[in-house]
């Protein structure tokens, strides 16, 4: 049956993404991300039978237990790890690709009050860093990685890399699973070194001109 190959699929993705899973047992039982996933599964499927009432309260009882907010009418691919998860919140109208990564905090938010498209698109293959808000009606490109803490509020090409508040663009090469944050750009300091550099041309050049302004003296 589907239904259950994609649960599998779910509790592979915990093995396959975190080194710190040691046994089956421990994930069904200590794992919120994954419990969050299952109640939106089935809170979902409810959503669809027209279920509403039924699937909001599934989803609330999911929230409780698991401090992660998922709206039942989120649609969430196959293979989906939350990692830690606390704080974690879902819109309505999100859409989440294929072996997706989210780390605690983030949020697939809206800024609209129309009853439309109003919350993310995420594509296959994105990770998501712990405190980044993705606010508004656009996607988010396959194979892209969002930098803790980023607030991206416009379309994010595949296969970049976006940091930063407003959220930039700063690399457009394919990721790995691998989300080390000490290797993500920092376009500030890359900034600021560059002002420095540009400061240090600046002291030459004055005192270029000064030593030939004196020399220039000395030879009337």
């Amino acid at each position: 049956m589907a239904f259950f190959k994609t649960i599998r699929e779910d509790i592979k993705a915990v093995f396959d993404r975190d080194p710190a899973a040691k046994s089956m047992a421990e994930v069904l039982l200590c794992y919120p991300g994954l419990h969050a996933i299952l109640f939106h599964r089935f809170a979902h499927w409810l959503w669809k039978k027209k279920l509403y009432l039924l699937g909001r309260f599934v989803s609330h009882i999911g929230r409780f237990l698991t401090g992660i907010e998922i709206h039942p009418g989120a649609k969430i691919g196959k293979r989906f790890f939350i990692d830690h998860g606390m704080g974690v919140v879902i819109g309505e109208t999100a859409e989440v690709g294929d072996d997706v990564t989210l780390y605690h905090g983030v949020t697939l938010g809206g800024v609209s009050l129309n009853k439309g498209k109003r919350h993310p698109t995420v594509g296959n293959n994105v990770i998501i860093g712990a405190g980044a808000k993705i606010l508004g009606p656009f996607t988010v490109g396959k194979n892209s990685k969002v930098g803790s803490n980023s607030v991206v509020v416009k379309e994010v090409p595949p296969n970049s890399t976006v940091v930063g508040i407003p959220g930039r663009v700063v690399t457009d090469e394919k990721i790995s699973v691998d989300f080390d944050h000490d290797k993500l750009p920092d376009p500030v300091a890359k900034a600021v070194t560059c002002l420095v550099d540009r400061v240090v041309e600046i002291e030459k050049e004055v005192e270029k001109i000064k030593k030939d302004r004196e020399d220039h003296e000395d030879n009337n």
